[in-house]
């Protein structure tokens, strides 16, 4: 007879105490998470935004929102994949559902949500390689009851949170690994880099705030590196073999990935919304149904045309007036003048001859001459003079000034 080994027999013990610890674990994450998740049966709080949004992907609709693409995708994935038509218009807190098939996008909110728990599990015994304290550090997180509601719901967050723990689960697997002596293209260590990698593209991919995960991952990483220069059994060959391998799998597939979640974004909505007034002309007439889709203009511009003029970078707004006037105590008490980065019939001036009302025939202004914008509603022209600007004392304050036919001066000329 052969006698068992007594530290095998410890281990066996010690692997089931783990598995056992996990699964309860993970049975109280299901029960506290999926708990009544589809009550309330109405929109709860920034469900009203990211529903709407996850709307808008349905019917491919284009829209601006400061947060990158990849979480609002998956919540409209998810809507879509589990038979949500799109045609719930989420307007406020406390809108009944009545009928719509919202379970399917809050059930995978709570899904990622839930699953940041036996991440978190991971983590901490990849950290610690001790089960009292993976265990405690766990149920700290698990019996978080602002944790758990921030969960439940249609939100960006557990999306966000739930990337982020990949990231962090990925960056101490690697570490392990690395202190381990994997080499830095085994197979193993290739493939949690790679989770890595992806991890972070989509963290930054749900909202920006995901950078402070990218940047912890890369000091990490120096560490990491460090560790293995200054280990002086080990060629400095390797050390140069790691940096190659993780600048590969943590900064160049996380560009790609974070580009090409942006270009399904844009393949997706592919029809005119609300969001068109931020981008420039030229992208406003690929969109489906926008007043310049398939449109023809003239290449050259001519005296009596109406125009808009748009600040060309991202974000810029449309030169704008209204009948309005700047308050006493700002400048002159002239008519105000604006941007405003929404289509408007007040974003549109007339072009016209800076001495004159009008020209006879088909006049093409040239570059280098003087002109005079006129604004098409009120009639006033574009002004300038010597008095300060409303926000800044920078710069000369602008105006809507005078008669639509008459030029006072060269400060109503562009």
């Amino acid at each position: 007879m052969v006698a068992k080994n007594p530290r095998s027999i410890s281990t066996s013990s010690n692997n089931k105490v783990w598995w056992m610890v996990f699964a309860v674990v993970c049975g109280a994450t299901f029960l506290t998470r999926f708990y009544k998740v589809l009550e309330p049966d109405h929109v709860c709080w920034d469900e009203t935004h990211f529903g709407k949004m996850a709307s808008w992907y349905i019917n491919r609709t284009f829209f601006f929102d400061v947060h990158p693409p990849l979480g609002k995708m998956l919540i409209a994935l998810s809507g879509k994949l589990t038979g949500y038509d799109g045609t719930f218009p989420f307007e406020k807190p406390g809108d009944k559902y009545d009928g719509a098939r919202y379970q399917g996008m809050r059930i995978f909110c709570t899904t990622l949500g839930a699953l940041i728990i036996p991440l978190t599990f991971l983590t901490i015994w990849e950290m610690t390689k001790s089960l009292d304290s993976t265990f405690i550090g766990t149920i700290l997180l698990l019996c978080d009851v602002g944790f758990l509601t921030l969960n439940r719901y249609i939100l960006l967050d557990p999306i966000l949170l739930f990337f982020m723990s990949c990231s962090i689960y990925g960056a101490f697997k690697v570490r392990s690994l690395t202190d381990e002596g994997y080499g830095p293209f085994s197979t193993r260590m290739l493939a949690w880099q790679i989770f890595l990698g992806a991890s972070l593209a989509c963290t930054i991919s749900v909202k920006f705030v995901g950078l402070f995960v990218v940047l912890f991952v890369g000091l990490r990483t120096v560490a990491d590196l460090w560790n293995v220069l200054g280990d002086l059994q080990k060629p400095v060959s390797l050390t140069i073999k790691h940096l190659i391998g993780r600048s590969v799998t943590l900064i160049f597939i996380p560009a790609l990935l974070y580009v090409f979640f942006f270009w399904i974004h844009l393949t997706v909505l592919s029809k005119s919304g609300n969001g068109d007034g931020f981008y420039s002309s030229g992208f406003q007439a690929r969109l489906e149904g926008n007043s310049l889709h398939n449109a023809s203009a003239p290449k050259l511009v001519a005296y009596g045309a109406q125009i808009t003029l748009k600040n060309h970078r991202t974000g810029g707004g449309y030169l704008h007036s209204h009948h309005h006037l700047y308050p006493a105590g700002v400048g002159a008490r002239q008519q105000q003048i604006t941007t405003y980065t929404h289509k408007d019939e007040n974003n549109r001036w007339i072009i016209k001859p800076f001495d004159r009302e009008s020209v006879e025939g088909v006049v093409v202004v040239r570059s280098g001459e003087l002109v005079r914008l006129t604004h098409a509603t009120t009639g006033r022209n574009l002004h300038s003079h010597r008095e300060r600007a409303p926000i800044t004392a920078k710069y000369m304050q602008v105006t809507g000034y005078g008669e639509v036919s008459v030029c006072l001066d060269k400060s109503t000329t562009v």
